[in-house]
């Protein structure tokens, strides 16, 4: 079985990350690393769009950020583990992120997973 290039392949729904994601979202991860140190944390609440352009984020990028919308920061080039750093300014968690990416509420979420479990 051979595998295909993931620019051939497509999931329904899904945003594969890629070399070009990886490429298109490189600011975007490299800002959310950032949020590793506190002192970024808090440079980053105080205003958000300069320190948006200080990582050079684009207009797609700004806007995800803005809207702190995960699935349009995975479509921006977002990769989810740099992506909980960002989520985590705002005391969101994993399950979070999951509920957004799934439609759900964070309960249903939640539910899903303990059924899945057993």
């Amino acid at each position: 079985m051979t595998l295909q290039p993931a620019r051939q392949r497509d999931i329904p729904g899904t945003t594969l990350f890629d070399a070009a994601q990886a490429r298109k979202g490189y600011a975007l991860n490299k800002m959310c690393y950032s949020f590793n140190s506190a002192a970024n944390r808090e440079a980053f609440k105080a205003d958000e769009d300069a320190y948006c352009t200080k990582y050079g984020l684009n207009a797609e990028q700004r806007e995800a950020i803005r809207a702190k919308n995960v699935l349009q920061l995975i479509a921006a080039g977002g990769n989810v583990y740099y992506l909980a750093k960002f989520a985590g300014i705002f005391g969101l968690d994993v399950q979070d992120l999951g509920a957004q990416q799934t439609g759900m509420t964070k309960d249903e979420f939640k539910a899903k997973l303990v059924a899945a479990a057993k």
